[in-house]
């Protein structure tokens, strides 16, 4: 677990708290890309909207791979994290085996010729951003519990289960957190 803000970097997972009521990120799991000076830049690991690559790529038929609702951001743009560094330049690396972005062309031939696994690669359209000092902010008010991110959260855990499970996996007071139901008004 993160303590403060003062962590805030690549790699930090942002989770909501359970009263948030904010509909972008009610029980959202943000990956934080970027934090920096000038503001910060993060993909929401647990929003699949109703679209595959084939939908959106005439060039990548037969690839299934579900996109992601990144955030509110610019909605019309499309990013991905992957772990595959060895096929796809220039990457940023974001933590131990996983990068941000890259040269798409290369996801493209890749994804073609059946060498990109979809297990190792997740597409986002939007993003989730704040500007200079807002994130920062909004950790010191409560807005954010921290954690830190690892591979198997980002790549191999079940959608439905990312909001509990990284709870879970704090301990303590979250674990209790992480059971909090959905709407408290209906029990």
């Amino acid at each position: 677990m993160i303590k403060n803000r003062s962590t805030l970097k690549a790699g930090t997972l942002l989770i909501s708290p359970p009263m948030q009521m904010d509909i972008h990120f009610r029980r959202a799991v943000v990956l934080l890309c970027e934090h920096s000076e000038t503001g910060s830049f993060g993909l929401i690991l647990n929003r699949s909207l109703a679209l595959v690559m084939e939908q959106i790529f005439n060039d990548l038929p037969g690839f299934g791979e579900e996109i992601g609702w990144g955030g509110p951001v610019q909605p019309e743009t499309l990013h991905f994290i992957h772990r595959l560094p060895e096929q796809i330049e220039g990457g940023v690396q974001i933590q131990e085996a996983v990068f941000w972005g890259g040269d798409f062309e290369q996801v493209k031939k890749g994804v073609q010729s059946g060498d990109v696994n979809p297990n190792d690669i997740r597409f986002f359209l939007g993003y989730t951003g704040w500007s200079s000092g807002q994130l920062a902010e909004e950790v010191d008010q409560g807005g954010w519990i921290l954690s830190v991110s690892d591979e198997d959260t980002v790549f191999d855990m079940a959608e439905s289960a990312v909001w509990r499970q990284t709870l879970k996996q704090l301990g303590g007071s979250y674990t209790i957190l992480a059971n909090y139901p959905e709407h408290p008004s209906l029990n």
